[in-house]
C-alpha cells in the first residue's frame, strides 16, 4: 500500500471539526462511499438487450420483412408488427431491469455502516457515507475502519487489512509522533477491521481517494459471474434456443419442399417459429423472482447483502447457529431459587417471605439499571445483574426502594480472583447491615450443622439443569463499624441461592421442527460451557436422543478425515474457538452439503466468510461480522432464517413455474408448426400471429409468477442439491404432458375450424388455433402455479397475477374481433359454431394438468396405505 502523502496536512482540534467545518468539506469532497461503475447510456442499454439471440433472430425478421415489402410488395404488415414486438420485449426488459435495481437499492440503504466521531466536542454516531477529511473517528474492536487516516492516539490497537494486503494477520498500530516521516503502523485504511484495542484517528481521505476506493475504481470494470441457478437457467435457454433454431430450419424446409411456398416467406415463418420458441423473458422473470425474494425476506427481519445468497438459502442442509442471542434470547433471567428455610420454589411463581428476603439482598447489592429512553429499553450493567433487576421488577420491587430503608454506604465491586461483590447499608436502627453475593464456594459463611452439604447439594442440582448459580450471605454489625471489607465478610448468615439461564427463544423450538421436517439439519456452535450447551439443545429440541455433543478441546485431538467421519452425528459444539468453527464448516462442505452459518463477532468473519451463507447479527454484531456475512438478521433470531429458507425456496419453486409454463407451450409451437406441415396443411399460424402469443400469453403473465406465495408443501420437501437437474421432482414429466396436450389440441383445433367448421378456409382454422394457444396458455397458469389441485382460495391467491391474465386475454379478443387488427395478424371473425370449440378448447390443458395431479396424488395415497399396511 502506497502511503498518503502528508503535504500541508493540519491536525484537527483535540475537541473535532464543528458543524459547519463538517457540512462544508462535506460539499467540498463529497461522500465517503465507493462510487459504482457509471451505468451504461440508453443507447448501450438497448444495445444490450438487442445482442441476445432471440432479439438478433426478430432483427432479421425485420430485415427480411422489410427486403419483402420493397421489393416483393408484400406490404408492411410484418415489419411493423414484428418490429413493435421487438421494441416491446426490449421495454420490459429494460424496465424490470430498473425496477430490480431499484429495489436493490433500496435494500442496501437499510444497512449502512455507522460510525462514532467527535464534532464539537461531542461523541455522535454518523452514518460512515457522511465522515470528511478532518474527522476524529473513535475506533474500537470489531469496528470497521470508515475512511483512510492517521492514529491519533490508541491502546493496544490492532488492525485487520486482509481486504487490502490479503495478509490475515493483524497489524500492531501505534500514535503519530510528527508530521513528518510517516510510517505504515501509523495509518488506517478504509475498509479494514479493527481486531482489538482502541484508538482516535483523523481521517486523511475519504469514498474514492482511499486505499480501498482505488481497487473499487478496478473492480468496477469487472463483470458479474452468474449465480449457480442463472448458469443453469443459461444453459437451458441455449439448449431450448438450439432446439428452436432446428426447428425453424425444419419448418423453412419443409415449407419449400412439401408447401411450395416461396424462399422469403418459408423463410419468414422459420425465422417466427425459431424466436417464439426461444423462452426470452425467462432471464428477467428470474431478475425479478430473486428482486422480489430479496423485498420479501426484508420484511421478515432478513437483509440479502448478496442477491445470489437467495438462491442459496433456500438451498441449505445445514444451518450451524450460535446459541447465546439467536437460539435464545440473550437475557440473563432468574428461573429458580432457594434458602435454607423452605424448599427450592421456581422463581416467576409467588415468593414466599424468605424468597422476598432473598430477592431484597439481592436487590441491595445490584448496580445493573434499566431505563426506558425514547420508548426503547435501555440497560447498563451486566447479564447477571440485570437478572435480579428484571426479577425485582416482576415482582413489583427495585433497588431505589430497597436502599430507600437501607441506604449504600460503600461497596467492596466484583473481581475475578475473589469472584464476590460485597455492599454495606444503614439501617434505620443505627445498625449497619453487609450483603456479599458472588460465588458459592466463595462466601465465607458460619454454616451450621448440615447446613452446607444441604446448600451445596442443591448448588449441584442447579448447575446440572445448566443455571448459572449466584449465592447470597449477608450479616448485621454495629452501629459505626470500621470498613473493612476483609473483617466485615467473614462469618456471613447464608440467605440463600438463586439458579438462572439465558432462556430459549419461544419460536426457536417451532422453527427447529420446521427445520428438520424440511430435510435441514440444525447444529449449535457456542463458546459455552457444555453443560448449558446441551441442556438448552434438549430444551429446544436441537438435540435428538442419538446425537452427539462435541466439545472444542475433543474436536482439536480429532484428525479432519476422523471429524469427517462423525460429522453428521454431532449436533452440539461447545467451547469452540474460530478457527474450529471453520473446520466444521469445511467438514459439512466436504460431505456435499449446502452451510449456512451465523455470527456476530469479529472472530467470526472468517467462518461466516467460508460458510455458503454467512448470516450476521444485525443486533449484536460488529461490522465486520456483517462484511462478512451474505446475510444480516435485524432481529438476530434463528426463525427469521427458517423464514429466509422459506422464502429462498419460494423463489426457486416460482422460477421453475416460469420454466414449466414457458417451455412447455414453446416446445408445442415448434410440434404444432411441423406437424401440420408434414400433413399437408401448410404453416398453421403466420409469424406475427406467433411472435403475438410469445409477448402476450407468454412474456407478460410470467413475471407475475414471481409474485406467487410459498406453498405449504415447500419446507416438507428435502433441500434442492447442488447438482440436482433444473427437470427434477416431475418437472420434466410435466413439461411432457403439456407440450403433448397443446401440441394434439391445436393440431385438432386447426383441422376442426378449416375442414369442419367451414368449407376448408385455412383462416378460420388458424383464428380458432391462435385464439385456443394464446388464452389456453394463460389459463393453465393456473394449473402451474399450485402443485395441489386448484381450489377457489388458489385462483385468488395472486390477484397482480388475476389482473394481468384478465388484461391479456382482453386485448387477444379484442385482436381476434377487431376488423382492423383482424387483418393486421391475419385472423377473420369467427362463426359461433368456431366460438363454441375455442371456449372448450382453452380449458382442456388446465382439466388436463389437474386430472394429472389428481391421479398423482390418489396413487400417493394408495402407495402410502400400501406401506402403513
Amino acid at each position: 500500500m502506497k502511503r498518503k502523502e502528508m503535504t500541508n496536512l493540519k491536525l484537527t482540534a483535540q475537541q473535532g471539526l464543528t458543524t459547519q467545518e463538517a457540512s462544508q468539506r462535506l460539499n467540498q469532497y463529497g461522500s465517503n462511499q465507493l462510487v459504482a461503475a457509471k451505468k451504461a447510456s440508453i443507447w448501450r442499454q438497448i444495445g444490450h438487450h438487442l445482442a441476445d439471440v432471440s432479439s438478433l433472430v426478430l432483427l432479421f425478421a425485420v430485415g427480411l420483412a422489410s427486403y419483402m415489402a420493397l421489393f416483393q410488395g408484400g406490404g408492411w404488415t410484418k415489419s411493423i408488427v414484428i418490429g413493435a414486438i421487438l421494441v416491446i420485449n426490449v421495454i420490459i426488459g429494460m424496465y424490470q431491469e430498473a425496477s430490480a435495481e431499484k429495489a436493490l437499492a433500496a435494500l442496501q440503504s437499510m444497512s449502512l455502516p455507522t460510525t462514532t466521531v467527535r464534532r464539537e466536542d461531542i461523541a455522535q454516531s454518523i452514518d460512515a457515507k457522511d465522515v470528511v477529511p478532518g474527522d476524529l473517528v473513535l475506533l474500537k474492536a470489531g469496528d470497521q475502519v470508515p475512511a483512510d487516516g492517521i492514529v491519533l492516539s490508541g491502546t493496544n490497537l490492532a488492525v485487520d487489512e486482509a481486504v487490502l494486503t490479503g495478509e490475515s494477520v493483524p497489524v500492531d498500530k501505534v500514535a503519530l509522533q510528527k508530521l513528518t516521516g510517516l510510517k505504515a503502523d501509523q495509518q488506517v485504511f478504509s475498509g479494514t477491521a479493527v481486531t482489538a484495542g482502541t484508538a482516535v484517528i483523523q481521517v486523511v481521505t475519504t469514498g474514492m481517494a482511499t486505499e480501498l476506493g482505488q481497487i473499487a475504481g478496478l473492480l468496477n470494470k469487472t463483470k458479474k459471474r452468474a449465480t449457480p441457478l442463472q448458469g443453469r437457467l443459461n444453459r437451458l435457454s441455449g439448449w431450448l434456443t438450439a432446439f428452436a433454431v432446428m426447428g425453424g430450419m425444419a419448418i423453412f424446409a419443409l415449407s419449400i419442399w412439401m408447401q411450395n411456398q416461396g424462399l422469403a416467406d418459408s423463410l419468414m415463418i422459420g425465422i417466427s417459429l425459431a424466436v417464439a420458441a426461444v423462452p426470452e423473458t425467462l432471464p428477467i422473470i428470474v431478475t425479478i423472482s430473486l428482486a422480489h425474494g430479496v423485498k420479501r425476506m426484508a420484511k421478515r427481519n432478513a437483509i440479502m447483502r448478496r442477491v445470489n445468497a437467495v438462491e442459496t438459502i433456500g438451498g441449505v442442509d445445514v444451518i450451524a447457529s450460535d446459541k447465546t442471542g439467536t437460539l435464545t434470547q440473550n437475557q440473563m433471567t432468574i428461573t429458580r431459587y432457594w434458602t435454607p428455610q423452605s424448599p427450592t420454589a421456581q422463581a416467576a411463581s409467588e415468593l414466599t417471605h424468605d424468597g422476598r428476603e432473598l430477592m431484597r439482598y439481592l436487590g441491595l447489592a445490584t448496580n445493573a439499571e434499566i431505563q426506558t429512553v425514547n420508548g426503547e429499553e435501555e440497560t447498563v450493567g451486566d447479564p447477571t445483574e440485570l437478572a435480579i433487576v428484571r426479577w425485582l421488577a416482576k415482582n413489583a420491587a427495585s433497588r431505589k426502594g430497597f436502599e430507600e430503608s437501607a441506604p449504600r454506604l460503600a461497596e467492596n465491586p466484583f473481581d475475578s480472583t475473589k469472584k464476590t461483590m460485597a455492599t454495606l447499608h444503614q439501617l434505620k436502627d443505627g445498625r449497619r447491615l453487609v450483603v456479599v453475593k458472588g460465588a458459592f464456594d466463595r462466601l465465607p459463611v458460619a454454616w451450621p450443622a448440615g447446613g452446607f452439604e444441604q446448600a451445596k447439594q442443591i448448588h449441584d442440582a442447579f448447575g446440572q439443569q445448566a443455571l448459572r448459580v449466584l449465592a447470597v450471605g449477608y450479616k448485621v454489625v454495629p452501629a459505626g463499624t470500621d470498613v473493612n471489607w476483609e473483617m466485615l465478610t467473614q462469618g456471613l448468615t447464608f440467605a440463600g441461592l438463586v439458579g438462572m439461564i439465558d432462556p430459549p427463544r419461544p419460536e426457536v423450538i417451532t422453527a427447529i421442527r420446521e427445520a428438520k421436517a424440511a430435510g435441514i439439519k440444525p447444529i449449535m456452535i457456542t463458546g459455552d460451557h457444555m453443560v448449558t450447551a446441551e441442556a438448552i439443545a434438549k430444551e429446544i429440541e436441537l438435540l435428538s436422543p442419538g446425537q452427539l455433543v462435541m466439545s472444542g478441546d475433543e474436536l482439536r485431538t480429532l484428525t479432519d478425515a476422523e471429524l469427517a467421519a462423525q460429522i453428521k452425528q454431532v449436533a452440539v459444539y461447545a467451547r469452540v474457538s474460530p478457527t474450529d468453527k471453520i473446520r466444521i464448516v469445511q467438514a459439512w462442505q466436504k460431505t456435499g452439503a449446502t452451510v449456512a452459518m451465523t455470527g456476530d463477532g469479529v472472530n467470526d468473519a472468517p467462518a461466516l466468510k467460508a460458510a455458503d451463507v454467512g448470516i450476521a447479527m444485525g443486533i449484536t454484531g460488529t461490522e465486520v461480522s456483517k462484511s462478512a456475512a451474505d446475510m444480516v438478521l435485524t432481529d438476530d433470531n434463528f426463525a427469521t432464517i427458517i423464514s429466509a429458507v422459506k422464502e429462498g425456496r419460494t423463489v426457486y419453486q416460482n422460477i421453475l413455474k416460469a420454466v414449466e409454463f414457458l417451455v412447455g407451450v414453446n416446445f408445442a409451437q415448434i410440434f404444432l408448426m411441423v406437424g401440420a406441415v408434414l400433413m399437408g396443411w401448410g404453416a398453421p399460424l403466420l409469424a406475427e400471429q406467433l411472435l403475438l402469443i410469445n409477448v402476450l400469453a407468454d412474456g407478460i403473465p410470467g413475471f407475475y409468477l414471481s409474485r406467487e406465495p410459498g406453498e405449504k408443501a415447500a419446507m416438507k420437501q428435502p433441500p434442492v442439491a447442488n447438482d440436482e437437474s433444473l427437470f427434477a421432482r416431475g418437472l420434466g414429466g410435466r413439461l411432457a404432458t403439456r407440450a403433448v396436450t397443446f401440441t394434439l389440441l391445436t393440431l385438432g383445433a386447426y383441422g376442426l375450424g378449416r375442414f369442419v367448421l367451414s368449407a376448408n378456409q385455412p383462416a378460420i382454422g388458424m383464428t380458432v388455433t391462435f385464439l385456443i394457444l394464446a388464452i389456453g396458455s394463460m389459463i393453465d397458469i393456473y394449473a402451474i402455479k399450485d402443485r395441489q389441485p386448484l381450489t377457489w382460495a388458489s385462483l385468488k391467491r395472486n390477484p397482480r397475477l388475476n389482473q394481468a391474465l384478465f388484461v391479456m386475454i382482453g386485448l387477444l379478443i379484442v385482436v381476434a374481433v377487431v376488423p382492423g387488427l383482424q387483418g393486421i395478424f391475419g385472423l377473420v371473425t369467427l362463426p359461433l359454431s368456431a366460438w363454441a370449440v375455442v371456449a372448450v378448447g382453452v380449458f382442456v390443458p388446465t382439466a388436463v394438468l389437474e386430472l394429472k395431479k389428481r391421479w398423482g396424488q390418489r396413487r400417493q395415497l394408495q402407495t402410502t396405505r400400501l406401506l402403513e399396511d
